[in-house]
């Protein structure tokens, strides 16, 4: 082999897309190790935090608002009904659009939940500096655009 066919092997845990989902499985973990309701997934919570936002809103605000794609977020949103955190109805003005919003209950959990979303970021950045942090959040928007 030549040192060009050498020097341009694909190495797949040193790409983007492996180092991103390495990332983000260690922030699932951090989150599923460091939330207090222990039902409760990283989805979930940001699916919450988007109604308690928008609420009332439909599954496609919820969608756009979390990036997370409709056959996902409606699996989120029948698992949250089913623990009575949200409630759905139909839209007053179109029977079809079902319309979310969180329970008192949905409501407290967000609430509580909340100061330990924060230490799981913390958590997640890990030993990064603050200047690091800054970098990688900006880093991260711009990919995301």
């Amino acid at each position: 082999m030549s040192d060009h066919q050498t020097s341009s092997k694909y190495v797949f845990s040193e790409q983007v897309g492996h180092l991103l989902r390495r990332v983000y499985q260690r922030h699932v973990a951090i989150f599923q190790q460091n939330i207090p309701d222990s039902q409760l997934t990283a989805a979930q919570f940001v699916t919450m935090c988007a109604i308690q936002e928008y609420a009332p809103c439909s599954l496609s605000e919820i969608v756009k608002a979390t990036a997370i794609d409709q056959a996902t977020v409606r699996g989120i949103v029948e698992r949250l009904k089913a623990r009575k955190l949200i409630t759905v109805t139909h839209d007053a003005e179109d029977k079809r659009k079902l319309m979310v919003a969180l329970t008192p209950a949905g409501t407290q959990l967000v609430n509580e939940t909340v100061p330990f979303a924060h230490q799981i970021t913390e958590s997640t950045f890990g030993n990064l500096n603050p200047a690091e942090r800054l970098a990688l959040m900006h880093l991260l928007r711009k990919m995301a655009e």
